[in-house]
């Protein structure tokens, strides 16, 4: 899936997106990001509730393209200034983790 499915297809609100035609091949869902650190694969998406810029620098040591906040939770200035520096998308959604996680497995597997 391309990044951009993520807002076009599930409605996700953008906060920062580098690249629309980045490829997605796996995603991660976790709070803990020494999680994250120890098992999440490289060009996934990240599923969480962690809105601050540390969750960035974990996404940017993996590899990873993209963080999607769930529950309505929004990214601080400084975690979208870090996303637009190391070129990580950030959506944010009202959904909880659980459906986001779904809704991105169905992406993933179409």
């Amino acid at each position: 899936m391309k990044l951009q499915d993520i807002e076009k297809k599930l409605g996700y609100t953008v906060v920062t997106l580098p690249d629309v035609d980045v490829e997605i091949t796996d995603a991660y869902t976790s709070d803990l990001l020494s999680d994250v650190m120890g098992n999440a694969p490289e060009d996934s998406v990240l599923i969480t509730i962690q809105g601050h810029k540390n969750s960035i620098a974990v996404a940017s040591l993996i590899g990873m393209q993209a963080i999607i906040l769930c529950n309505k939770r929004s990214a601080p200035e400084d975690m979208v200034d870090a996303a637009i520096s190391e070129s990580i998308a950030i959506f944010t959604t009202s959904d909880s983790q659980f459906i986001a996680s779904c809704k991105i497995g169905t992406l993933l597997n179409s």
